[in-house]
């Protein structure tokens, strides 16, 4: 309780900004520091699914924080190290493994990094060019060649996929209330359900966790028809079984899953089971 007390403190103060971007003195520290740590360090050895692991695990207890993008006025990239949502976390970490593949450890690097990954077309251009389903995150950071949904080729199954809960459900978003931002939100809904998507339906999880491995990302869907995907993190094998590394909403931290991913899909009926997406190489 008192880190997260400590976290909401760290909140109210003044944000360091930067033209579009907006990161806390703490924050920037603390990514100073893993930049340098990076700096150090010699991968050419590991894989980009080691890589993944590895970085990851850094973040272990790091607390979880929702809604850390949602600032009032103007769209700013947020980048917030000290608390993380699932999404936040898997954005990071991806951006600081391509960092490390790419040999370049600056702030201004990493910052162009997460932009590239969070936004359509890689810039910011206002609210709706966030990437906020994670399903279209995937296509899109896919036609980026970032990386590739392997759900179908390792035994997916297709996946009817039409979100409409942004829309459906502009108060819970105060960006929405200008009409232009709710436009566009429904055009990139709709862009969704044109789409074929696969997933692995949770009671084939355990069957078929021999083709994923440690690194690749886990998209968690949904058996709610407005919704796409409701978690996310990267696969992780524990005793010969693959669990989830993720930033939880129930125990308020980065953790790896006490249960291995089918156990832990299992205990939740709105859960209906993952896609699964490996990073490409730099």
């Amino acid at each position: 309780m008192r880190k997260i007390i400590g976290l909401s403190l760290f909140l109210l103060l003044p944000f360091l900004s930067k033209g579009q971007t907006v990161c806390t003195l703490e924050s920037r520290q603390k990514l100073e520091e893993i930049l340098s740590q990076l700096s150090r360090r010699d991968f050419s050895g590991k894989s980009t699914n080691e890589l993944v692991t590895e970085i990851g695990q850094w973040f272990l207890e790091t607390p979880y924080v929702e809604k850390t993008l949602e600032l009032p006025g103007t769209e700013k990239l947020v980048i917030n190290l000290q608390g993380v949502d699932c999404t936040t976390f898997v954005e990071t970490v991806i951006s600081l493994t391509r960092l490390a593949g790419q040999n370049d450890f600056t702030f201004e690097a990493f910052e162009r990094e997460l932009a590239h990954i969070r936004y359509r077309n890689g810039s910011n251009e206002g609210y709706p060019s966030r990437l906020h389903y994670f399903s279209d995150w995937i296509y899109e950071n896919g036609q980026k060649g970032i990386l590739t949904d392997i759900t179908e080729e390792i035994g997916g199954s297709p996946y009817p996929n039409a979100p409409s809960f942004m829309s459906e459900n502009p108060k819970f978003y105060m960006q929405l209330a200008e009409p232009a931002n709710l436009a566009e939100i429904k055009n990139a809904e709709a862009s969704i359900k044109t789409r074929s998507y696969f997933y692995i339906p949770k009671t084939e999880i355990s069957k078929l966790e021999t083709n994923i491995q440690s690194g690749d990302l886990i998209a968690i869907t949904t058996s709610m028809a407005n919704l796409d995907i409701v978690h996310t993190g990267f696969a992780i094998e524990k005793n010969g079984r693959i669990h989830l590394l993720h930033a939880s909403s129930t125990n308020m931290k980065v953790e790896i899953s006490e249960k291995p991913l089918s156990a832990y899909l299992t205990g939740n009926k709105s859960q209906s089971g993952i896609m699964v997406v490996r990073l490409t190489g730099n």
